[in-house]
């Protein structure tokens, strides 16, 4: 468990494999489709965990059980849910739109593979360190909207459609109270790059200098991640599933998924951006730097949790009102107050 366990991990294969004297290339896509794998199956093991972990949090603040049957303390009862959804019949309506219904549950998956892949997750550990990161996370997070409007206007469902609408307006309500956030981060380190962002805060964490940004992208992202209070696109009582209501088996497994991928995405941009990423506090530098990481992300998926239990669900005009009517206006003031305190620390400096 050390510091470069990951980065020790991937050399050790391509000298073992340029040991094997395979062309150059040959290697590369060799670790290539290794690392994909690799990413793909922590993934979907973590996702699996967030099910149980969220199912038990939820039962211990509500006095109960939970799951306790599958295995001890329940913990394959998740495992078991997956096997039997992914054993199930794909049922497709007679009436659906085929291509965009059957491609909505592949796509959607693909979207937190595609952000995971940019996010430092430990020092000197990030699959590909865009200059332009935040852009890119902004960009590729849009596309879930598109998604779940394929999976709505394609199954031919009131049911589903009215779940597609709410997901676009949820969207389009929450991604610039988002994007304000992280443009107050931005401002501070003068950088996109994700992996400046975390080197920017090994003296001071942002949510210490941000703290009414950390508050306003916690809250934003938390609608963007479709949790409660903010879970109107799929509200049960409402709308059954949403735009997941006529999907089945494998495909609504895969909706599922990427729900709780999603939810671990948002938890690792909090970490990133707001509570110095793998920087360890107090000088703790004995501690891999990726472990430290991973704390801070269950924390904040901890965090995410409480609130989904503790809050009841809202009413989509309270939502819509509260979105541009009360965090649009705070993340605009933020981002004055922020330029105000750069240009007044800069007058000092000089």
């Amino acid at each position: 468990m050390g510091e470069n366990l990951f980065v020790g991990i991937a050399k050790g294969l391509r000298t073992w494999l340029e040991s094997q004297h395979l062309l150059p290339l040959v290697t590369d896509v060799i670790l290539m489709l290794l690392a994909v794998v690799g990413v793909l199956a922590f993934l979907f093991l973590n996702a699996l965990f967030l099910i149980y972990y969220d199912r038990k949090f939820g039962a211990w603040v509500q006095a109960r059980l939970g799951p306790n049957r599958v295995g001890p303390r329940g913990i394959f009862q998740t495992v078991a849910d997956t096997l039997k959804l992914f054993a199930k019949e794909i049922f497709v309506p007679s009436n659906v739109d085929r291509w965009p219904y059957l491609l909505a549950p592949v796509l959607i998956f693909t979207i937190p593979v595609m952000l995971f892949l940019v996010i430092p997750f430990g020092k000197g550990m990030v699959p590909y360190d865009l200059n332009l990161g935040i852009l890119y996370i902004v960009a590729v997070t849009s596309l879930e909207t598109i998604t779940l409007w394929m999976a709505g206007w394609s199954s031919n469902s009131k049911y589903s459609l009215l779940g597609a609408m709410r997901s676009v307006a949820q969207m389009l309500s929450y991604e610039m109270p988002v994007i304000l956030a992280m443009i107050s981060v931005v401002m501070m380190v003068g950088s996109m790059k994700l992996s400046d962002i975390v080197a920017a805060q090994q003296k001071v964490w942002f949510i210490f200098l941000q703290p009414v940004g950390f508050l306003i992208y916690f809250i934003a992202v938390n609608a963007e991640i479709k949790r409660t209070p903010f879970d109107l696109v799929e509200g049960e009582s409402e709308i059954i599933s949403g735009p997941y209501t006529e999907y089945s088996g494998m495909n609504f497994a895969l909706f599922f998924l990427a729900e709780y991928t999603n939810f671990m995405i948002a938890a690792m941009m909090v970490t990133t951006l707001f509570l110095g990423g793998w920087n360890a506090p107090f000088g703790w530098t004995f501690i891999p730097s990726w472990l430290w990481f991973f704390l801070k992300m269950y924390l904040v998926i901890t965090l995410f949790m409480w609130t989904r239990w503790t809050f009841l669900r809202i009413r989509i005009d309270q939502m819509l009102n509260f979105a541009w009517k009360f965090l649009l206006p705070l993340s605009l003031v933020n981002i004055f107050i922020t330029g105000f305190g750069l240009y007044l620390y800069r007058m000092i400096r000089w």
